[in-house]
């Protein structure tokens, strides 16, 4: 769906906001990255699995707090020449009755001028999940 783009985000609100979501993610702090969130914002995660918005991404952000995820980088924050960013990582986390899994992901953020996130669309497979 295209979407109008204002001006391109500046590279550094980008990294910023990506660089905050897996910071507070790591942290434990489920309200901490709901705040970077537009109200409307839409997560795609796995891309092909059914979008969660508005109310459902409350319980969302809680679950990955409560599966003890922490998410590593491997490689640099990609920009835009509009508002979409790209962070590349190892995802960690120990789902109920399940022992720890590793995710190796890659998701697209869009951002709003303010660099809260319009939508996260997660870029992995069958083949990227394993025990960690």
């Amino acid at each position: 769906m295209p979407h109008p783009i204002e001006r391109p985000i500046a590279r550094a609100l980008m990294e910023a906001t990506l660089n905050a979501y897996a910071e507070r993610i790591n942290a434990g702090d489920a309200a901490g990255v709901l705040a970077l969130f537009a109200p409307d914002a839409v997560i795609e995660d796995p891309i092909g699995s059914p979008p969660r918005s508005g109310a459902d991404l409350g319980p969302w952000f809680a679950d990955t707090v409560a599966f003890g995820t922490r998410i590593t980088p491997v490689a640099p924050i990609r920009g835009s020449h509009g508002d979409e960013a790209l962070l590349v990582f190892d995802v960690e986390f120990t789902p109920p009755g399940s022992p720890r899994l590793r995710i190796r992901s890659a998701d697209a953020f869009r951002l709003d001028a303010d660099g809260r996130i319009l939508s996260l669309r997660a870029f992995w497979g069958p083949d990227d999940m394993a025990p960690a």
